[in-house]
C-alpha cells in the first residue's frame, strides 16, 4: 500500500491549545502554508518549516510532527 507523509498541524494546535494563526506567528510560517499543510492540500513539505514550527513550540522529536500513514 501507498504510504504519505501527514503533518500534524491540527493536533499541535490542539494539543498546545493556540490557533493557526498564533502558530504561524510564533513559527513564521505564512499562515496559508499551515492551512495547505492541515489539510493535506500541499505537496511539498518544506522541511525549513517544520524546523521553524518544532523551535516554536519546543518540540524536540519531529515524530510529534509528522506522521507516515497508509492511504
Amino acid at each position: 500500500m501507498p504510504k504519505k507523509v501527514v503533518v500534524k498541524i491540527t493536533e499541535l494546535t490542539k494539543q498546545h491549545n493556540i490557533s493557526l494563526r498564533e502558530l504561524s506567528r510564533l513559527s513564521d510560517v505564512r499562515h496559508a502554508a499551515l492551512s495547505e499543510l492541515s489539510n493535506g492540500k500541499r505537496e511539498n513539505i518544506n522541511f525549513s518549516h517544520i524546523e521553524r514550527i518544532a523551535e516554536a513550540l519546543n518540540i524536540e522529536d519531529i515524530r510529534e510532527i509528522i506522521d507516515l500513514v497508509e492511504e
